[in-house]
């Protein structure tokens, strides 16, 4: 079964071009993955379903908020610099290291 990767961002739009290079290295790969992006605001209902929780730099501020709602799940802000970059490799690896560090 895939495992989730869900990116939020302010309005889930800026987060569109980086979850699409995800994808292509995901898939370049054979990473068995989805990765979506929301708008912070569905985090309630989408972050549910998720394995990782990634955060965009914009709405880094949330960081506790978003980790007090899901206490059991990995959820992290994405490196500005790796997110200005667009770096859908970095971005998937810090993603996938997060799911391996839950599984051991």
């Amino acid at each position: 079964m895939n495992k989730k990767i869900y990116l939020f961002c302010a309005a889930g739009m800026s987060t569109s071009l980086l979850v699409s290079k995800m994808r292509e290295h995901a898939t370049k790969h054979s990473v068995p993955v989805d990765i979506e992006a929301f708008p912070e605001s569905q985090v309630k209902e989408k972050g549910v379903d998720a394995d990782v929780i990634l955060l965009g730099p914009q709405v880094g501020y949330m960081l506790a908020d978003f980790k007090a709602l899901f206490p059991n799940k990995p959820v992290n802000v994405i490196d500005t610099a790796m997110y200005g970059r667009v770096d859908g490799l970095g971005v998937l690896k810090v993603a996938i290291a997060e799911i391996k560090k839950r599984a051991a």
